[in-house]
């Protein structure tokens, strides 16, 4: 090994790797996007679906990154080629993909948490006291109208990244989210209590638990092909797969580690998030009267109703948002990550250096973004349509629905064909003293079925 691998940062303990893993998944995806969906699709049978999908794909696909990463000790742009000998093979396009995902993504996913944190700010300033929806919406809209009120939400969020990265692994990344990731866990507990314990609050209302009957009850009459699509989907961008950061996170563990029951840890913390956050959000919506199929706009237009009119809705609305800012700020220290690290070694240059040369040109993206989002009909980049779609979408679309899956079919066509099954499983094994292991009995499902699994999550996010 080389003088350089020997000074390659480390994490600094167990907890520490799984915490900061677990907060790269757990984003703002896991607050709306999942409950909705379990809520939509059959409850307790989508939830069925998604863990078994999880097992069968997220667990070895999660585990094939990370354990590569351990084992080539470097970031994926510079060590999956030295890994294939110095070869161009389409594996070398694995770091690049993942790396340029991370840049396109967090020029508009800044933006959504600038906006956690304004209405944080909402809140706390009594903004949603007795507010309807035709006020919420205008609330909304007027946010969207301010490019310069977007744009200095985002600047902070950079400035909190920034400062974060380029402490390092272990005082920047790992120290951050051992700090945040607990205080996180503290508030969902708190908000989902409140939730399941509130009675019906307006006319029309139901109960905590009807909502929560809603949420969980198998209702496998809903569960369709779509529904499977779903949550494939779901359980791919949850976890972090096709990014690079479980990559440039596993280079960064000792040779010893425990890589299989580490990622169980992780997934089991994701998804544990993603469910309790159900707890917190319809539960309240039913009481409440609100629709629980409003997806996106439940976030910015339903909820802000509902603290307006609850008791002690200034603290209750300042927690939520403050919880979904901190969630995505999590997500984006690993969004941020991969591609300062990976730039950095190709580069050459100092971490310092990569970090906020990344965070500028995320930024310099995500300006047209912000722009295309204000509704004025004057507003000439709200216009431009990219397959048809306006700016900040197609950045979402171009990273979640186009490089992401076809970064996780290079990784997963890598394991198949290049490291091959047997080599991922031993090499992956290593430090497993637990009963978690990555099991011989998988191997034609992640050579064969894996593959065309994300080959139709690629079709269909086309």
């Amino acid at each position: 090994m080389s003088s350089e691998h020997h000074q390659r940062e480390t994490w600094g303990s167990r907890i520490g790797f799984i915490l900061s893993a677990a907060g790269f998944s757990i984003g703002l995806g896991n607050i709306w996007r999942f409950p909705y969906l379990t809520g939509t699709y059959g409850g307790g049978a989508f939830l069925l679906v998604y863990v078994l999908i999880c097992i069968l794909i997220g667990f070895p696909l999660f585990t094939a990154e990370v354990g590569l990463g351990r084992k080539i000790k470097r970031t994926p742009i510079v060590g999956i080629k030295e890994h294939t000998g110095g070869k161009t093979t389409p594996a070398n396009l694995i770091g690049w993909i993942g790396c340029l995902a991370c840049i396109i993504l967090m020029s508009y996913y800044m933006v959504i948490i600038g906006w956690m944190f304004a209405y944080a700010v909402e809140a706390v300033t009594g903004a949603f006291n007795g507010v309807g929806p035709a006020d919420t919406k205008a609330m909304f809209q007027a946010m969207m109208s301010n490019p310069i009120k977007m744009a200095g939400y985002t600047l902070l969020v950079i400035v909190l990244l920034g400062v974060t990265v380029t402490q390092g692994v272990k005082d920047g990344v790992e120290r951050t989210c051992k700090f945040l990731l607990p205080i996180l866990g503290i508030m969902l507990v708190i908000l989902a209590l409140r939730s399941i314990f509130m009675q019906p609050a307006v006319p029309g209302g139901k109960t905590a638990m009807e909502g929560l009957k809603w949420y969980l009850t198998p209702d496998f009459s809903k569960l369709s092909w779509e529904a499977v699509l779903a949550a494939l989907g779901q359980s791919f961008f949850s976890i972090g797969i096709g990014i690079a950061t479980a990559i440039v996170y596993g280079s960064y563990l000792h040779g010893d580690s425990d890589v299989p029951m580490d990622s169980v840890w992780v997934i089991c913390m994701d998804t544990g998030f993603a469910i309790i956050a159900g707890i917190v959000v319809f539960p309240a919506l039913f009481c409440y009267g609100m629709d629980p199929t409003s997806g996106f706009g439940l976030v910015f237009e339903a909820l802000p109703i509902i603290f307006g009119q609850m008791a002690g809705g200034q603290l209750w609305g300042a927690m939520f948002f403050i919880l979904a800012a901190v969630a995505g700020f999590t997500s984006g220290i690993g969004y941020l990550e991969a591609p300062a690290a990976s730039f950095a070694e190709y580069f050459k240059v100092s971490r310092k250096t990569s970090t906020w040369v990344n965070l500028g040109i995320m930024f310099l993206l995500g300006i047209p973004a912000i722009l295309s989002l204000n509704p004025d009909p004057a507003n000439t980049w709200a216009s431009i349509k990219i397959m048809g779609r306006d700016i900040f979408n197609f950045a979402d679309h171009l990273s979640g629905d186009i490089m992401m899956p076809i970064d996780a079919i290079l990784v997963a066509l890598y394991l198949a064909f290049d490291w091959k099954y047997e080599n991922y499983r031993e090499d992956c094994n290593l430090g497993a003293e637990g009963f978690v292991r990555v099991p011989s009995w998988l191997s034609v499902f992640v050579s064969y079925v894996i593959p065309v699994a994300l080959i139709v999550i690629l079709y269909r996010g086309l």
